[in-house]
C-alpha cells in the first residue's frame, strides 16, 4: 500500500478535500431491534461500543455539506476504523440520506470510500442495503445530478459493487486495495496487482489514481466541469498549424489523411481545452488508448469529448465513447467528436469482444443525445466505425480528411479490380472534403 493510499479517518479524508464542512446528524433510528442486532449475533452490540469509542464516531459514515475548490457539494465519507467501515441498516441509513441531500440539493455528490463491504453481524439485513444504495443512485442519475467517487483503502464487496463503482467518476489513491473480492476471500492463485487502484485503472474500471496531495485540486476541476457545461453546440477546432489547400483527386485526399506528419487528435485536444480530465475504460474490462475520452474545460466550462486517434477503433473504445456521451447527455454538458480511423478493429478478438454491438451503442448514444454533439473529421473516416462518432447535421471536416463508405483498397478488391485501380476507385467513392460538402454530409471545410 502506497503512502498515498493511507488509511485515513472518515474526517481525514473529508479535510484532505474540503475547504468547509458542515455535518448533518444521521435519520432518527427506526424501531428498536433486539440485543446484538436482527440475528441477535452474540458480542455485536458491545463491538459496536468498542468501535465508537476507538474512533468517536457513532457508525461507518459521517455526511454533510462541505466545498471544495469552491464548489458546493454533498459528501459522504466512510470510517474504516469503525467495525471496518461496513454497511449495516444504520449505515445504509446515513448513504441513503446522503444521496438525498445532493439530489434534493442540485449539489454534486462526493463520496470517499473505505470499506470492507456488508456487516455480517447484520447478515441479510446489511445485504439489502445495497438495494437502496442502488435505488438513491438511479435518483441521483435521473436528477442529472453528478457524483464523484475517491477510493480509499480498502474498497471491497458491496461498498464497491454500488458506493464504487457506481459513480459517475471514479478516482483512487495510489496503492488502494480496491476489488469486489475482500483480501480474505480471494482465490489463492489471484494476481494480486488485479486488487489495486492501478490495476483496476489498466482494466477501465478507475478514471485515474491521484495522489492524495494533488486530491483536492483534481476533485475541484472534476466538479467544476461536470456542473458548468459550456454554452453549445461547440464550434470545431481550428487545425493546430494551419493547413495547405483541397486535395485535388480522391487518392491525394486519402495519402494527406493518412500522412504520420499531419496533425493528431491529441494535437486538436491540446489546443482546444485549457484542462483535460480523463474518463478511462468501457467498465467491462476493457480499455482502447487510440480513442481518448473525458471531460475538456473550455474557458472554464465544461465539454465532454470522444477522439480517435488514428487506429483501428476496438470495442472498448466504443464502449468507453458511449459511457461518456451518455454521461454528457445525463448532466447537460456539449460534446465534441474527433473522427480519424481506417475502421473499426475487425481481427477475431474484435468480433469476440462484440464490435458490432459497441459501434451500435455509440451510434444509439450520438442518436439519442438531447445534448448539442460537434464532429470534425480530422484524418481517415473509414466507414461506420467512423460514422458511428459523428454528429448527424453538425459534422465537418478538414483539408486533410476523408470520409467514405469503404477504404479504396477494400473497394478495389470487393469489385474484383487490381490494386493499382484504388486510386481510380477513390475517385468515384467521391470521399474528398469538397465532395463531402457537395453530398451534405459535412456542413463546411475546416
Amino acid at each position: 500500500m502506497a503512502e498515498g493510499a493511507a488509511r485515513l479517518t472518515a474526517r481525514a479524508a473529508i479535510a484532505l478535500v474540503a475547504d468547509a464542512f458542515t455535518e448533518h446528524a444521521p435519520p432518527p433510528p427506526g424501531p428498536s431491534t433486539a440485543p446484538d442486532g436482527p440475528l441477535a449475533w452474540d458480542g455485536y452490540d458491545a463491538a459496536r461500543a468498542r468501535a465508537g469509542t476507538r474512533t468517536g464516531e457513532s457508525e461507518s459514515v459521517v455526511f454533510g455539506e462541505a466545498v471544495v475548490s469552491g464548489v458546493r457539494c454533498a459528501v459522504l465519507a466512510f470510517e474504516f476504523g469503525f467495525l471496518g467501515g461496513s454497511l449495516g441498516e444504520r449505515t445504509g441509513d446515513r448513504l441513503c440520506a446522503a444521496y438525498r441531500l445532493a439530489r434534493e440539493g442540485g449539489v454534486p455528490l462526493v463520496s470517499l470510500v473505505a470499506t470492507g463491504g456488508s456487516r455480517m453481524q447484520e447478515g441479510m439485513v446489511a445485504l439489502t442495503q445495497l438495494q437502496r444504495v442502488a435505488r438513491e443512485s438511479v435518483l441521483l442519475r435521473e436528477a442529472g445530478v453528478p457524483h464523484v467517487s475517491v477510493l480509499r483503502d480498502p474498497v471491497t464487496g458491496g461498498g464497491w459493487a454500488t458506493v464504487g463503482a457506481g459513480a459517475d467518476v471514479v478516482l483512487a489513491l495510489p496503492g488502494a486495495q480496491i476489488g469486489f473480492a475482500g483480501s480474505r476471500v480471494r482465490p489463492v492463485d489471484a494476481d494480486p496487482a488485479a486488487y489495486t487502484a492501478e490495476g483496476q485503472l489498466a482494466a477501465g474500471h478507475v478514471d485515474a489514481v491521484v495522489p492524495a496531495d494533488a486530491l483536492r485540486t483534481a476533485l475541484g476541476r472534476w466538479l467544476t466541469a461536470l456542473t458548468r457545461p459550456a454554452p453549445g453546440p461547440v464550434p470545431p477546432p481550428s487545425v493546430p498549424g494551419g493547413t495547405g489547400g483541397l486535395p485535388g483527386s480522391g487518392w491525394e485526399a486519402v495519402r494527406r489523411a493518412r500522412d504520420a506528419a499531419r496533425p493528431r487528435a491529441e494535437a486538436y485536444l491540446e489546443a482546444y481545452f485549457e484542462e483535460r480530465l480523463p474518463l478511462t475504460g468501457d467498465r467491462c474490462g476493457g480499455t482502447d488508448p487510440g480513442l481518448l475520452c473525458g471531460v475538456g474545460l473550455r474557458e472554464g466550462r465544461g465539454v465532454v469529448y470522444a477522439a480517435q486517434c488514428g487506429t483501428a477503433t476496438r470495442p472498448a473504445g466504443y464502449r468507453t465513447a458511449a459511457r461518456v456521451i451518455r454521461l454528457a447527455d445525463r448532466l447537460g454538458l456539449p460534446v465534441l467528436t474527433l473522427v480519424d480511423t481506417p475502421g473499426a478493429a475487425n481481427d477475431a478478438e474484435a468480433e469476440r469482444a462484440g464490435a458490432g454491438a459497441a459501434i451500435a451503442e455509440v451510434f444509439a448514444a450520438v442518436a439519442g443525445a438531447r445534448v448539442p454533439v460537434t464532429t470534425l473529421v480530422v484524418g481517415e473516416g473509414g466507414s461506420g466505425g467512423a460514422l458511428a462518432l459523428a454528429a448527424p447535421g453538425n459534422t465537418w471536416a478538414t483539408r486533410d480528411s476523408y470520409f467514405s463508405v469503404i477504404a479504396p483498397e477494400l473497394a478495389a478488391a470487393i469489385l474484383k479490380r487490381p490494386p493499382e485501380e484504388a486510386p481510380h476507385t477513390a475517385e468515384q467513392l467521391r470521399l474528398r472534403p469538397q465532395d463531402l460538402v457537395e453530398l451534405g454530409v459535412v456542413r463546411g471545410i475546416v
